[in-house]
């Protein structure tokens, strides 16, 4: 997660880290970064790893299928956790496992860590620039599953914008390219970004902050298991 904090380094905010986020000639723009360290490869290990899924694109149907995540909670703190937890001994936690438990709980639960994660990591850069995230550019290859990116916007209560061309982190670079060869011009970038999908949210305020609620219970239960 990236917000553009412009020409001035920003200070040091709790949970984040500064980066810069472009440079052009003398110009740099600088951003606070939330750095989280497992999001889609938590759907990877339930691919590979367990071998829920064949692929990862069966856990939007897997999600879907479901009308709550029935109190199951994957906090996929495989490496520990990053921003803005920054806690190297969490370890991966599954909670609220019943008989009535099946594959389609657990790939729902991963796909709401991708987003619960993102709340976090956005709450915590709100804090440290003193306003509220009006949108949120999303990029990827998880932008290709509709159910994640509605359940994003739901619980982050603003509008998940996706792309055209969805992997933005080489897009931006080869305009930067295109630039310093003389290709393009600064001022012509703005444009080259075009809307390809826009979620609005749909869910209640009471229903996101008691799902966020049981999240940050999650999260708790999954803190410090490895300390000695």
């Amino acid at each position: 997660m990236l917000l553009n904090a412009g020409e001035r380094m920003p200070e040091p905010s709790e949970g984040l880290l500064t980066t810069i986020a472009w440079g052009l000639e003398d110009e740099i723009d600088y951003a606070l970064e939330a750095a989280v360290f497992v999001t889609g490869a938590a759907v990877q290990w339930l691919r590979d790893g367990l071998g829920l899924v064949a692929a990862a694109a069966e856990t939007e149907g897997l999600a879907a299928s479901l009308d709550t995540n029935d109190d199951v909670y994957f906090v996929p703190a495989l490496t520990g956790l990053g921003s803005p937890h920054w806690d190297p001994y969490a370890r991966g936690t599954i909670v609220g496992i019943t008989r009535g438990t099946t594959r389609a709980h657990l790939a729902r639960a991963a796909l709401e860590a991708i987003a619960y994660q993102t709340v976090d990591a956005v709450r915590a850069q709100e804090r440290a620039a003193g306003a509220r995230l009006s949108e949120l550019r999303a990029d990827g290859g998880a932008v290709a599953n509709r159910w994640l990116m509605q359940f994003q916007a739901d619980v982050l209560g603003a509008p998940v914008l996706v792309p055209e061309v969805t992997e933005t982190t080489a897009f931006g670079a080869a305009c930067l390219a295109g630039i310093g060869a003389g290709f393009w011009e600064l001022s012509e970038l703005g444009e080259m970004w075009r809307e390809a999908a826009r979620y609005e949210p749909r869910m209640g305020a009471a229903e996101r902050e008691r799902l966020l609620g049981r999240w940050r219970e999650a999260v708790g239960r999954a803190g410090g298991w490895a300390a000695e």
